[in-house]
């Protein structure tokens, strides 16, 4: 145990220090690691890759539990024909998607690249590219802090909508009640992939959407769509040091949806099992973005509206990423989030809503 900033754990780099750290590598570390915060009565906030969270400057006053479990394992449990895999909580993702598509196991060729840990999965309903793990997850084990047990929740317990679940849903800044020890895969087999859902995906691997392609030829199309993008981690890429996209593709009614322009991109909403939700529609925040003047680069040294001395800027590949360029804070990175977000309202009357977890920050 010692005091760690938290920008070593983050891939925004931002974050102050931790008043205790402890690194954890198994289900009963984990377990352990918690109750023991919980009964000194400590602040506890729970890190994995770090991807997806925001930490203040100031730091966290409490116990940062760093899950670092790793490996999986293919159950003895009948699948249809599939796979059933259980994979530690602290286990990289994309290595794990490298190995579903070596044991060809098919259903998330389409997430690769995504930076981050198998645990941190399901709390957000990851997704990209037409595919989200709600589609493979069938169980998720948790520790709850509030029972002081073990908790497994099955697929449809697990209230799974757009970057959303019940995990999500229990998280107070930061501080999950359900802290994830494995997550539960079921596949099909096969060496091609899901459907292709996504039209830009499709188009790259010469399919029309729907049909199915070579697993691995999905995995490395996907791979090379996200690096384009600054998508995929990169130490000497500036561009990569986010929390990727920092906002959600806002979903509004019919009444909302009416009174945008016409060309603007949108998309059906579906729930967990892929039905169209009536009334709602999704639109893209990335053109929102760009639409209400905010370019690739917005910040950046030299723009004309630098509003964090050129520390945080939108990425020049990419506009839902915020991006540290170096030297930023995580008050620089949520200054651009705030000038985005409030020009977006103003141009269209809709409020993007951040995807990252902030710790101990507002925007």
């Amino acid at each position: 145990m010692s005091t760690t900033d938290l920008s070593e754990l983050t891939t925004a780099a931002v974050g102050g220090p931790a008043t205790t750290y402890v690194r954890v590598i198994d289900e009963q570390g984990i377990i352990d690691a918690v109750s023991a915060a919980d009964e000194a009565g400590e602040k506890v906030l729970i890190v994995g890759g770090g991807s997806n969270i925001l930490v203040a400057d100031e730091g966290f006053d409490g116990t940062v539990i760093h899950v670092a479990s790793t490996g999986y394992e293919k159950l003895d449990v009948p699948a249809c024909g599939g796979a059933n895999v259980r994979v530690q909580a602290g286990h990289n993702w994309d290595d794990f998607v490298a190995a579903t598509i070596e044991n060809e196991w098919v259903g998330v060729e389409a997430l690769s690249g995504i930076p981050g840990v198998v645990g941190a999965t399901p709390v957000q309903n990851v997704g990209a590219y037409g595919a989200e793990v709600s589609q493979t997850i069938s169980r998720v084990s948790t520790w709850d802090r509030q029972t002081k047990q073990r908790k497994t929740f099955a697929a449809a317990d697990l209230k799974f909508a757009y970057r959303d679940s019940i995990l999500k849903q229990s998280i107070v800044d930061g501080s999950p009640r359900y802290v994830v020890l494995s997550v539960d895969f079921q596949f099909e087999f096969g060496s091609l992939s899901a459907p292709i859902r996504y039209a830009e995906l499709a188009r790259q691997l010469g399919v029309e959407v729907g049909e199915r392609a070579e697993s691995a030829a999905v995995r490395e199309t996907v791979l090379r769509l996200r690096a384009g993008k600054g998508m995929v981690w990169d130490p000497a890429d500036r561009d990569t040091y986010s929390t990727g996209s920092f906002f959600t593709n806002p979903i509004v009614d019919d009444a909302v949806a009416a009174k945008m322009p016409e060309n603007a991109p949108r998309y059906p909403v579906t729930d967990a099992s892929g039905q169209v939700v009536e009334g709602k529609t999704k639109f893209s925040a990335a053109w929102l973005i760009q639409q209400a003047g905010f370019e690739k680069g917005f910040g950046l040294e030299g723009d004309s509206r630098e509003i964090a001395g050129g520390r945080a800027s939108l990425s020049t590949k990419h506009t839902l990423a915020i991006t540290n360029r170096g030297e930023a804070s995580c008050a620089d990175l949520l200054a651009i989030a705030a000038a985005v977000r409030d020009g977006v309202a103003e141009k269209f009357g809709v409020t993007l809503v951040p995807e990252p977890v902030l710790v101990g920050a507002t925007l």
